[in-house]
This record gives structure tokens, C-alpha cells and sequence, in this order.
């Protein structure tokens, strides 16, 4: 199944705020507003992709108006990721539902397609040309059997239901689809690392993906802005794998910023980005993802100690060295990279996480005894490490950094809190400890808290240990740096990390989504209720028509800069929810 000679090569790819995300836990796929699915990767997050014409890769598989004069609109179905796509055209109103099925199976995707006329019969064009390792190998032996298609290639075999679908010219399928006035029309498409034999029965696969929805995400109608917490929590699941890790994003190679290279693989699991997960599912409740945070973090703990890494495949093995795809083009602006060099560096802050995430799950009574034990042997790590230079929150170069310390300061504490005892007492005393050499350290003469031991400038991320509890929320350092990073570090209500040299914001990078929800955070700890819904609104407003947020928000373009979605911008997001709805403040 070649790339199809008839369309010219990949699509070109859309801006980010257009994509919707389908997710099972397993992989993630990106599907256009007409019906272009242009990023998968089988079987796995960090799999080699199969449909890759985002990053300028082979393979396609679209189904879409064959009337090109249309419009497009669309939603996902309440607290899942569901999508419903509608086309409507001068004589018809088409609606499309996306879903990969669920429960997921680890080595089988399962994409569903479910056409249904509202108004008018439906035209639509089908076209699938799937092409393994990122558009390396065809998929070969295209046959019908009977009741699908089935081919193989790549270690991979493929099952299709299109029974209206032929053979392409250059390899693949193509066909049309006519759907009636008031009927719907099923496709599956299977592709797994072993031949399937089972049925291929859409309304089973739709009942049970609904099914699993309903059980993964809970009532949020209590909250602040329900229907985006649930879409939040829904993207979370759908980034979480069975094995308990959670992609930190989707996607690999989508630039922060045209042409700078900072273009990274996030198709990982990043043991901060799990706790933020966890602590923000924590805060509303102990559900599951909870529960598979504390699994997935404990296994990791237990296993490396003190020599944690950053980051994981969703399985808990090691993430490849960073590799670049030559043959791709890669997203405009961008790269064309895999694997990621950042899971070889040591963080200090990310131990600060795990302790934090075990205190939330202590309260909940959910630390069993493995977690248990691993919260004594991150107690230990910190205290052998937390003198050492680290990458830190930003992942940049090795050195003192305040918010690592004050990180690891608020993890000791909530612990204490949580675990009270002879070993709390200690834990209480290094925490003091570490937080004294800090402020001697890192406390600017002014009273606000500093970048690093060498650097005086501010940082955005601070605001996130000030939140939860590093000192208490009326210390004049929380109050002080508080304001001066809204002062210095905001623009048109969003927030940047920090400044970069002397070059003007917009310059240097696009406004950081993931800070503007730690400002909520800190507002709400301080007591500015009116000052933390203001920086929800505004840091909720940064996503596309989908309900997605990628890592930044370019203000003056209104689009979203880099991997997508972003899961640590959605744990926020819901942790904000929360935390807004617990102070009493009124539903809107």
C-alpha cells in the first residue's frame, strides 16, 4: 500500500488548533476537520508512526466530503474522546464519529468510523494507504476476505472493512461511500503485530468503547467549567496505558517555535508530568488514574532509586537516544526527531513530585506497601542529592536551581503532613533545612524568590511549590514573587516561563500554558479568588475548536506551539477546577 501517486505526496499539515486527538491509552491518533487522519503510531506511543504526513511522512487515510465546497464543525461527545465531525454541503448535513476503541489491546489499534446522513445522502470519498516505520515499508498481500480487507507489512498486519473500497493505482485503497438520508454506515480499521481472527462487529466495539468511557471518567458537574474538567480528565485517560504510564503528549517533532530547534519527542512518560497527573485526579477524588500513577511511579522508584530517571516509555523501559527521521521533512518549522536526551539528565525536582503524589495518595489511604517504601527511598535520594546541580523544571543546563529545592521542601512537608510519626519529624527537619540553604541561596534581596544561586532573574515555575505549601501561603517570598512574575512575566493575561536574555517575549518563545495555571494555583493558595478565576479564564481560552492545549499559546497568532495535547496542561487544568470549586467559588 505505496503513498498514493494520485493525491502528490503527504498533505500539507494544518495549524495545530485544528486537530482533534483520538486516544485509547495505547497510542494517539490526530484526526483533520475533513476527515484526514494524519498521525499514528502502532503499536505503541513511541512506536514508529504509520500515518505520518504531519511530520511530512507516508501514509493517509482520509474520509471526507466528496463535495470539496463544504464547511466543518464538530465535538467531542461529554467526558470522552469521542468525536463527532460535521460537514455540511450545499445539499447535505454528514456527521462522522472517531473513537479508537476501547478497552484498549496493547499490540492492536482499533479505529472506528461511524457515517450518518442527517440531511440529504452523503458523498464521501475513502482513501487508506497505511505505511509502516514512518512510511519505510507497504503494507503487501491486499486481499478481501470475505468480509474485510487484510493486508500485512512492517510487522504488522492490517484488517479494513470498506467492502466499497478497490485498489488504488499507486497501492492502497480508495473508494466512495454512500450514506442514505437518515442511515449510518460502519468502518473499522485494525492494524496490530499479530493477524486478527475475531469480528470485526462495529456495534460491539462501540458499546464497549462507550462503555469504558463511562467508567473512566467521573461526574465533574460540581466543578468549575465541568465540561472542559471533563475533557480533561478524559484526555488524561486517554494518554494513560494499562501499564500505568502516561504520554506526556501525542506527538514528536512539533516546533515551540518556528525554526529554533526546539522540537522534542514527547511520546513518553515523564515521571513530573505523572505526578501532576496524580496529584490533580487526587484532588477530586481517588480515581484510577490515581491508583495507576502511584503503580507506575513506585515500580520506577523501586527499581532506580536515586537514579530516577525523568522519563520512561508508558512501560517503564528506557526511552531511545534522540535519533533524527533525515528522510522526513518534518512540520513546517520544525524537525524530524525521535527519542529524547532529556530522560538521561538528573532533575532534582521531579523527586519533590513523587513525594507530593504519595502524600495525596496517603490521604486518600491509597499508598500500599511498595509505594510506602518507596516514599522512604525518594526521602533518601533527596536527602544524597538535593546539593547537586540538576537540568531542573525547564530541562536546560545543569545548576542551582530554586524551584527543584523548593520543590523537593514542599514534597518532605506534605509528607510529614500526611505520614505523621517519628520519621515525619525528620522529614520535617530536612525540609527546613534544604529551605534555609535556599533562601540563602536563591532569596533576592527584595524578598521575591530567584531563578538559581546565579541568576537573579524570575521564573514562572516557582509559582507551583509557592501553591502548595512550600511556606506558608502568606510568607512575604510567596506574596512578593507572586506579584512580580504577574508583573514582569505577563502579557495580555497569559504568562511566560522567563525571560530569555534581553530578546522581547514574543520573540523568544510563545507564552507558557502550563504557568498560566500555576499563577491560577497560586492566586487561589493566597487567597485572591477573584485574581485566580481571572488567570483560569484567560489560561483556559488558550486551546483550539477541539478543547486541546498544546505546550505554549502564541498571543499574537492565537496558536498553539508545540506537542499536542499536552498532558500536563490538562492535569492543571483540572487541579485548578478543583481547587476553585473547594474555595467556594460559584459554578459558571
Amino acid at each position: 500500500m505505496g503513498r498514493m501517486a494520485l493525491a502528490g505526496g503527504p498533505p500539507a499539515p494544518r495549524v495545530l488548533r485544528d486537530y482533534a486527538f483520538l486516544g485509547d491509552g495505547e497510542r494517539g491518533a490526530l484526526l483533520g476537520p475533513h476527515g484526514d487522519l494524519v498521525w499514528l503510531c502502532v503499536p505503541r506511543w513511541d512506536s514508529d508512526a504509520v500515518i505520518s504526513p504531519l511530520i511530512g511522512g507516508a501514509g493517509e487515510y482520509h474520509l471526507s466530503p466528496a463535495d470539496p465546497w463544504h464547511i466543518w464543525g464538530g465535538h467531542y461527545e461529554d467526558g470522552t474522546l469521542i468525536r463527532v465531525t460535521r460537514w455540511i454541503t450545499m445539499d447535505s448535513v454528514t456527521e462522522c464519529r472517531d473513537a479508537l476503541a476501547m478497552p484498549a489491546d496493547p499490540d492492536r489499534a482499533v479505529l472506528l468510523r461511524r457515517v450518518r446522513a442527517v440531511s440529504g445522502t452523503a458523498h464521501l470519498r475513502l482513501l487508506l494507504d497505511v505505511r509502516p516505520r514512518f512510511g519505510h515499508d507497504a503494507m503487501v498481500d491486499l486481499r478481501w476476505q470475505g468480509t474485510c480487507w487484510s493486508a500485512r507489512g512492517g510487522g504488522l498486519h492490517l484488517r479494513f472493512t470498506a467492502a466499497g473500497a478497490r485498489p488504488a493505482p499507486g497501492g492502497g485503497l480508495r473508494g466512495t461511500l454512500t450514506v442514505p438520508e437518515g442511515e449510518e454506515r460502519d468502518i473499522v480499521l485494525e492494524i496490530g503485530t499479530r493477524e486478527g481472527t475475531d469480528a470485526l462487529d462495529a456495534d460491539r466495539l462501540w458499546r464497549s468503547t462507550e462503555a469504558e468511557w463511562r467508567r473512566s471518567v467521573p461526574d465533574c458537574s460540581s466543578l468549575a467549567a465541568p465540561r472542559d474538567t471533563r475533557h480533561a480528565y478524559a484526555v488524561l485517560r486517554g494518554l494513560t496505558s494499562t501499564a500505568g504510564g502516561m504520554a506526556a503528549a501525542a506527538t514528536t517533532s512539533l516546533p515551540e517555535r518556528a525554526n529554533v530547534n526546539r522540537n522534542y519527542d514527547y511520546r513518553f512518560a515523564w515521571i513530573r508530568d505523572q505526578c501532576y497527573a496524580g496529584l490533580a485526579v487526587a484532588a477530586h477524588g481517588p480515581h484510577p488514574l490515581l491508583d495507576q500513577a502511584v503503580r507506575f511511579i513506585t515500580e520506577r522508584v523501586l527499581e532506580d532509586g536515586p537514579k530516577l530517571r525523568p522519563a520512561y516509555t508508558v512501560t517503564g523501559d528506557r526511552v531511545a537516544p534522540e535519533r533524527p527521521l533525515s528522510f522526513l521533512a518534518g512540520f513546517p518549522g520544525g524537525s524530524n526527531r525521535v527519542g529524547n536526551r532529556a530522560a538521561q539528565q538528573f532533575q532534582l525536582d521531579t523527586f519533590g513530585e513523587v513525594l507530593q503524589l504519595y502524600a495525596a495518595a496517603a490521604r486518600h489511604d491509597r499508598l500500599d506497601t511498595d509505594a510506602r517504601r518507596a516514599a522512604d527511598v525518594t526521602v533518601e535520594a533527596v536527602a544524597g542529592n538535593w546539593t547537586r546541580r540538576d537540568a531542573g523544571l525547564w530541562e536546560l543546563d545543569e545548576r542551582w536551581w530554586a524551584h527543584s529545592r523548593l520543590s523537593v521542601v514542599t514534597g518532605l512537608r506534605q509528607l510529614a503532613d500526611a505520614l505523621p510519626g517519628s520519621a515525619a519529624r525528620r522529614w520535617t527537619e530536612l525540609a527546613d533545612r534544604i529551605l534555609s540553604e535556599t533562601a540563602r541561596r536563591c532569596l533576592h534581596p527584595n524578598g521575591h524568590w530567584c531563578r538559581a544561586e546565579d541568576d537573579e532573574g524570575l521564573d514562572a515555575g516557582l509559582l507551583l511549590p509557592l501553591a502548595r505549601g512550600c511556606v506558608p501561603a502568606n510568607d512575604p517570598s510567596a506574596l512578593r514573587t507572586r506579584a512580580i512574575v504577574a508583573d514582569q512575566l505577563s502579557r495580555e493575561g497569559y504568562l511566560y516561563r522567563f525571560r530569555h536574555g534581553e530578546q522581547p517575549f514574543h520573540e523568544a518563545e510563545s507564552a507558557f500554558v502550563l504557568c498560566g495555571f500555576m499563577m491560577t494555583l497560586a492566586a487561589q493558595r493566597q487567597g485572591d479568588e477573584i485574581g485566580a478565576f481571572r488567570w483560569f479564564e484567560r489560561t483556559r481560552s488558550a486551546c483550539g475548536p477541539p478543547g486541546l492545549f498544546a505546550e505554549e499559546f502564541d498571543i499574537s497568532q492565537r496558536q498553539l506551539r508545540g506537542n499536542l495535547p499536552q498532558a500536563f496542561v490538562h492535569a492543571l487544568l483540572l487541579e485548578c477546577s478543583v481547587r476553585l470549586s473547594d474555595s467556594g467559588a460559584s459554578q459558571f
